[in-house]
C-alpha cells in the first residue's frame, strides 16, 4: 500500500516484521536506496477490539521524501547523501551496504 493510516500521503503501509526498537530503522528498496524510515507498528490488540480482526504485519514508514529537505539542510549530513541507485544489485549487497551505512543518532 503506498498510503498510511488514514491515507496519509507521508507513509507507506509495510508489512515488514518490526520489533520494539526498530523505529528509526531504513527501509531500503532492491537497488539499496532509502525509501523511508521506520516509524511505527499498528496496535494490534486496538486494531482487533475495533474491527474483530487481529492484524498481521501492519506497520508503517515515512516516506524518504518528505525527509530529504530536512537531511539537505543538515551541513554535516547533506555532503553525505548519495544519488539514487537504478542498478541492480544482490540482495546480500543490498544488506551489506545498509549495515555499514546505518549510524545511531542521539538527540539531547
Amino acid at each position: 500500500m503506498l498510503l498510511g493510516a488514514g491515507d496519509d500521503a507521508r507513509y507507506f503501509q509495510i508489512s515488514v516484521p518490526v520489533q520494539p526498537g526498530n523505529s528509526g530503522g531504513a527501509l531500503v528498496d532492491e537497488r539499496g536506496n532509502v525509501v523511508g524510515v521506520v516509524s511505527a507498528k499498528l496496535n494490534a490488540s486496538a486494531a482487533l477490539a475495533l474491527s474483530g480482526t487481529l492484524p498481521e504485519n501492519v506497520n508503517y514508514a515515512v516516506k524518504s521524501s518528505y525527509l530529504l529537505s530536512f537531511l539537505e539542510s543538515v551541513p554535516e549530513v547533506a555532503n553525505k547523501l548519495k544519488e539514487a541507485s537504478t542498478k541492480e544489485k544482490k540482495f546480500e549487497d543490498v544488506v551489506k551496504e545498509a549495515e555499514q551505512a546505518a549510524v545511531l543518532v542521539l538527540v539531547y
